[in-house]
């Protein structure tokens, strides 16, 4: 083995060229990959964030619940007036009925007045 050959030495010479370029590549990855992991978030700050964002949304959501219970309730009381407010233009109406009918009574021609034909006698 002690006779080498020109050619041996070159291809020893260009492995380990190549052997200590790879291993060269392999520290600078290393180095990215440890600067990588510093950067990345770790999972106690995931899950400071995770809480901070769920007791931001709760917040949103009770502060919207209020808002539709607000308006619900306002809704309740408009329709609570809209409905008194029909019943007593109902019963004017039928008082209104009541008189027109009576004065039509006698006087059939009144109803064309109010766009109707008379009524047969």
């Amino acid at each position: 083995m002690g006779t080498e050959k020109p050619d041996d030495n070159k291809l020893l010479n260009y492995i380990a060229g190549r052997v200590e370029g790879l291993r060269d590549q392999m520290d600078t990855m290393r180095d990215q990959m440890d600067t990588m992991r510093n950067q990345m978030p770790t999972k106690d700050d995931l899950r400071q964030v995770e809480f901070r964002l769920s007791s931001k949304l709760e917040a949103e959501i009770s502060a919207v619940r209020g808002d539709i219970e607000q308006v619900q309730l306002r809704l309740g009381s408009i329709e609570k007036a809209l409905t008194t407010r029909l019943n007593q233009i109902e019963t004017e109406l039928s008082r209104l009925r009541s008189v027109v009918y009576l004065l039509v009574k006698d006087k059939p021609d009144l109803l064309r007045l109010l766009g109707q034909e008379p009524l047969p006698s």
